[in-house]
């Protein structure tokens, strides 16, 4: 399992629930958990020693004393979890939030980023129809999978046993299908390879759809069948639909406890891709945790 994992918190009730996936796997899967919090983020010009802080928003200067206080704040808000979770570190800083978790995740060369979609109101970020932009440059620019946990409702953990893969056979399909099915056979998990037939775009006659699902169908077997090695224990299935709305209806139906997609893959480049409309639909929808991957390194 993952050896080091990063929860990027803000100890606000909207990050309780990337918190309490975060501790399962820490505890479950014996993963060392650093517990990382931007204290606050630099006025104009970019000064460190007054902040505003993350959560009233309000100007503090930064010395040991505020520190201390910000970090015994976070021990009382997850005293609990970290209570029954020996190997956690609690680390903190001051700086953009997306800077400083990327900078951390470099440092300590962590295997999985988990966060919140946001920071914020769910209602309000979920109105906007989109997670928040700490997390659309994390997982951009990170070199590890990203965990995204929406809200509490989605946050159950009773270890992994059915992975939802979803592809659009694209190149960074790829990578994500190579952490799906890693995961899989560590966990010896059920693996579902899933691909949505778009139909928004373009009205088809019922034979129309009915062909392209076969050929689908046989696309996905071709494509990854012969990258299974021995592991069995999956399936393939292709529906058509609002892809967003399909990916999260199969996991629902399969009962599925993770969701593993690509970001948005117009352009190839991993520098430039970045969460495409269907992976942050899913994200603010799923009932259970998405992992999205960028990038080959370390999956």
């Amino acid at each position: 399992m993952k050896k080091k994992i990063l929860l990027a918190t803000t100890g606000s009730p909207a990050s309780f629930g990337s918190a309490r996936v975060a501790f399962e796997m820490a505890q479950r899967y014996d993963a060392e958990l650093l517990l990382f919090h931007v204290a606050g983020v630099p006025k104009k010009g970019f000064s460190y020693q007054e902040v505003n802080d993350v959560r009233s928003q309000e100007a503090v200067e930064v010395d040991a004393e505020y520190l201390a206080w910000v970090e015994e704040e976070l021990k009382t808000t997850y005293a609990k979890q970290l209570e029954n979770c020996k190997n956690a570190r609690i680390i903190l800083a001051t700086g953009l939030p997306h800077r400083e978790i990327l900078r951390v995740a470099r440092s300590e060369d962590v295997d999985m980023i988990i966060m919140g979609a946001h920071s914020g109101d769910s209602s309000a970020v979920y109105s906007k129809g989109y997670p928040g932009s700490t997390l659309q440059r994390v997982a951009k620019a990170a070199k590890c999978p990203v965990m995204t946990v929406h809200r509490e409702s989605a946050s159950y953990m009773g270890g992994f046993s059915h992975i939802v893969f979803a592809t659009d056979f694209s190149k960074q399909s790829d990578s994500a299908f190579k952490y799906a099915l890693s995961m899989a056979k560590e966990f010896n998990c059920e693996l579902t390879l899933f691909h949505a037939l778009d139909i928004t775009s373009k009205v088809l006659a019922q034979n129309e759809i009915e062909d392209k699902l076969i050929a689908i169908r046989k696309r996905l077997r071709d494509t990854y069948g012969p990258k299974m090695g021995d592991f069995k224990n999956f399936e393939v299935d292709v529906w058509e639909g609002i892809p967003y709305v399909e990916i999260v209806k199969i996991t629902r139906e399969r009962m599925g406890d993770l969701i593993v997609l690509a970001h948005n893959t117009k352009d190839l480049d991993p520098e430039q891709a970045k969460l495409g409309s269907t992976l942050e639909q899913v994200i603010l929808r799923a009932n259970c945790p998405v992992v999205s991957v960028n990038r080959p390194d370390k999956v």
